[in-house]
């Protein structure tokens, strides 16, 4: 009973400066996202972002700085991370691969946004199609085509002509 009294403390003596550091830097990363969050909101605001934008650039930085804070979490406590780096470099690379248009038309509505060639209420005329600009998201332009509801991928925006009628 003594000797497993005596490898209990052992080990808790090897484990909670381990743990006390892991929570710390976990507690550092969630901070900065906060931070991070707030730079952006204010930054965006100050430059007239869209909000879709905005909400992007948040969720993206906020999901990155925890990764980052996840896997030095498991660093710290000890965790052969290379594995763990190569198989997020591996998945990213398949997601992305898998998810091309998607990202295409997410990184094109971004663009759109970001540029502003025209905005909510321009006529615009592209692939055929012509009509007033009801809504920018990040995936689709809104078009309102004589009655008609016309959703354009943004990637088709952003690769194809463009005619801006006013």
């Amino acid at each position: 009973m003594e000797e497993l009294a005596q490898y209990l403390f052992d080990q808790a003596i090897f484990w909670v400066p381990k743990a006390i550091g892991a929570i710390i830097i976990f507690v550092v990363f969630f901070v900065l996202s906060k931070i991070t969050k707030k730079i952006i909101k204010n930054t965006a605001q100050r430059l007239n972002f869209d909000g879709n934008l905005t909400v992007l650039f948040v969720r993206a930085s906020n999901i990155v700085l925890m990764i980052f804070g996840f896997v030095t979490v498991l660093g710290t406590l000890g965790i052969n991370i290379s594995a763990l780096v190569a198989g997020l470099g591996l998945t990213g690379f398949a997601l992305g691969f898998a998810l091309k248009d998607t990202i295409s038309n997410l990184l094109s509505g971004a663009l759109i946004l970001l540029y502003r060639p025209f905005e909510r209420g321009s006529r615009i005329k592209i692939l055929g199609y012509e009509g007033v600009v009801v809504s920018i998201d990040l995936r689709y332009t809104e078009l309102d085509s004589e009655g008609d509801k016309v959703l354009i991928p943004n990637s088709k925006l952003f690769s194809d002509p463009v005619t801006v009628l006013r």
